[in-house]
C-alpha cells in the first residue's frame, strides 16, 4: 500500500511537471490520459470532450484497442460518461453492464462491449461550473473504486482541466498580451508549487502577489452557495472560493482589496484553489502512508524482527530509535494517538484492543499530556533506548494499564514504579524481581558487596515487631549493633519506616523470601 502511494504521487509529480511545458492543447489531452492510467493501474483509459448540445464524443484513449470503442460519442445523459457530463458528478461502477443507473443504448454498450471494459470510473473536467470533458479510468474485470481513487482522479481532472484551458489560453488568446502574462506567470508558479510538494500557505502567498492582495486560506467556506459551484464569490468585498476535492470540501480560500477582479484575475483564482486542492490531497496521502508505515514499525518492534533494519526504517520515517523514548500503553482511540505520535515525532500502532505509542522523550511525565489528548487511561515505562527495550517496556507499561483499570483509576496515566506494590499486585504479568530491585536494590547490593546482613536484621526486626530488644536477642548482637544496622539501612533507602515504605519494604522482603 506504500509503495503504491508512492508510486501514486511520483506519478502527480511528474504529470505537473510534463503539463507545465505543454502549450499544445492535444499533447496536453495526450499526457492526462497517460498519467491517469498510471495513477490507478487500470489497463484503459480515455477521455472524452463535450460538444454541446450534442454530448460528449471520445477524444483520446490509452490501452485500447477497440476501433468501434475510440469512436463512440454519447449523448447528455447516455451510458456512464453522459450521466457524468450531464450531472458534472463522478461515477464509478464494479460491472458496467449489470448496472441499471445508466441508460445503456446499443451503439454504447457495443463499444463498450467490443473493447471488453467491465469496471469504469468517470469523473468531470470542469472550468468553472462548466463540464468540459470526463476523464475515465477503467478495467476489463470486476474492480471497485474506492473513494481515495475516485478522488485522486478527480484531482487530477481538476489540474487537467486547468492546463487544458491554460494550453487553449495560449492558442486562442494571443493579443491578450498582458492577462496570457499573468496567467502564464501563475500557472508556471503555481506548478512549481505543486512540484516542489508546497504548502497551501505558500500557494496563498504566491497568488496574492500575483493578484495584489491578500489571499487566506480557509478551513470552510462561509456559505452553501460557494461549496456548491466551486466558483469565486464576491462577499462583502472578499472574494471566496471553495477548495475541492471531487465532491470532498477541503476547504477555502479568500482574496481581499480586489473587488473589481477581472475575469482572467478571476480564473487564476480560482485556479489556486485546485492547485490547494491537489497538495492538501497529497499532503494527506502523505500523511496517511507515512502513518501505515509508523504503524507496521511499531507492530514489527513488538514481534522483535530484526533490530538493526527497524532502526533504519525508522530513521526514514524520521524516528531515531537510538534516543531515549517512553513507550505508552491506551485504551484510547488510534487514529488520535496516531497524529499525536506524528506531530511528536514518535510511532503509534495497535495491539490487541490497546493503542501502543513510544515517543522521544526522557521522562515518562508525558504520560500525562497524552492520557489527556487521547482521553484515555495511559500506563507508561520508559525512558528505554532501541527496539529491543522497547518491546520488553511495552509489557511492563500494558500491565501497568491493566493495574489502573482495575484500580478504577480512569483516564489516568501512571508508571508501575508510580503504583508501587498495587502495581505489582494488581498487574497481568507482574514483575516480583523488579519490585524486589525496585525496594530494596541498594541493600541487596551493600550485603553482596560487603558480606553484611542487612536484608536479615530488617526480616528479622520485622518479625520481633520492630522491638528492638527482641530483635537483638534473636540476632544474638547488642542493641547498638542493631540501631547501627538500621541506620545504614535508612542512609541506603531514606525515609522506610514510614508507614506507605514500612508497608513496601516488608512486602518486599516476604516476596523476597519466597523466592528463595
Amino acid at each position: 500500500m506504500t509503495r503504491r502511494r508512492e508510486a501514486e504521487l511520483a506519478a502527480l509529480f511528474e504529470t505537473a511537471s510534463e503539463l507545465a511545458g505543454m502549450r499544445d492543447p492535444d499533447a496536453v489531452l495526450r499526457s492526462i490520459v497517460r498519467r491517469a492510467r498510471t495513477l490507478l493501474s487500470t489497463d484503459v483509459s480515455y477521455l472524452s470532450m463535450n460538444d454541446d448540445p450534442n454530448g460528449t464524443y471520445m477524444r483520446v484513449t490509452d490501452g485500447s484497442f477497440s476501433p468501434l470503442f475510440q469512436k463512440v460519442r454519447l449523448g447528455l445523459g447516455e451510458g456512464l460518461g453522459g450521466l457524468v457530463a450531464q450531472t458534472a458528478r463522478p461515477y464509478a461502477t464494479s460491472d458496467y453492464f449489470a448496472d441499471a443507473r445508466f441508460n445503456h443504448t446499443n451503439p454504447i454498450d457495443s463499444a463498450v462491449h467490443d473493447e471488453g471494459l467491465v469496471a469504469i470510473l468517470g469523473v468531470p473536467l470542469k472550468l468553472d461550473s462548466k463540464v468540459i470533458g470526463v476523464l475515465y479510468a477503467a478495467d476489463r474485470t470486476s474492480r471497485e473504486f474506492p473513494a481515495e481513487e475516485v478522488a485522486l482522479l478527480q484531482s487530477l481532472a481538476d489540474h487537467a482541466a486547468i492546463a487544458i484551458d491554460t494550453a487553449s489560453l495560449f492558442a486562442t488568446i494571443q493579443s491578450h498580451n498582458e492577462a496570457m502574462k499573468r496567467a502564464e506567470e501563475a500557472h508556471d508558479r503555481l506548478t512549481d508549487l505543486v512540484l516542489r510538494g508546497g504548502s497551501s500557505a505558500e500557494v496563498a502567498a504566491a497568488v496574492g502577489e500575483l493578484l495584489g492582495g491578500p489571499v487566506e486560506v480557509l478551513e470552510t467556506v462561509p456559505t452553501p452557495a460557494v461549496r456548491a459551484n466551486g466558483r469565486a464569490v464576491l462577499l462583502d468585498g472578499v472574494w471566496v472560493c471553495a477548495v475541492l476535492a471531487g465532491s470532498e470540501l477541503l476547504g477555502g480560500i479568500a482574496l481581499a482589496g480586489r473587488p473589481d477582479l477581472p475575469d482572467a484575475d478571476r480564473r487564476v483564482f480560482e485556479r489556486s484553489a485546485a492547485v490547494t486542492a491537489l497538495l492538501l490531497l497529497l499532503r494527506r496521502t502523505v500523511a496517511e502512508a507515512e502513518n501505515k508505515v509508523r504503524g507496521e514499525l511499531i507492530t514489527d518492534i513488538l514481534d522483535g524482527r530484526d533490530p538493526a533494519g527497524l532502526v533504519a526504517r525508522a530513521r526514514r520515517v524520521g524516528v531515531e530509535l537510538s534516543d531515549p523514548h517512553v513507550v505508552l500503553v491506551a485504551d484510547g482511540n488510534l487514529s488520535a494517538a496516531t497524529h499525536y505520535s506524528s506531530v511528536h515525532r514518535g510511532l503509534a500502532g495497535s495491539r490487541g484492543r490497546d493503542v501502543v505509542l513510544a515517543l522521544p522523550s526522557t521522562s515518562t511525565d508525558i504520560a500525562r499530556d497524552v492520557a489527556k489528548a487521547l482521553d484515555a487511561t495511559v500506563g507508561a515505562c520508559g525512558p528505554v533506548v532501541g527496539p529491543v527495550a522497547i518491546a520488553a517496556a511495552f509489557e511492563e507499561a500494558r500491565r501497568c494499564l491493566r493495574a489502573l483499570r482495575q484500580l478504577g483509576r480512569e483516564k489516568d496515566a501512571a508508571t508501575l514504579a508510580d503504583l508501587g506494590f498495587v502495581g505489582v499486585l494488581l498487574g497481568d504479568r507482574a514483575d516480583v524481581s523488579g519490585y524486589v530491585r525496585s525496594v530494596l536494590g541498594p541493600v541487596l547490593d551493600y550485603d553482596a558487596e560487603r558480606g553484611t546482613e542487612l536484608v536479615h536484621t530488617l526480616e528479622v526486626y520485622f518479625r520481633c515487631g520492630a522491638n528492638l530488644s527482641r530483635a537483638k536477642a534473636e540476632l544474638h548482637l547488642h542493641v547498638n549493633t542493631v540501631t547501627q544496622r538500621l541506620d545504614r539501612v535508612s542512609s541506603l533507602l531514606g525515609d522506610w519506616q514510614s508507614p506507605d515504605r514500612v508497608l513496601e519494604v516488608q512486602l518486599a522482603l516476604r516476596l523476597l523470601r519466597l523466592q528463595g
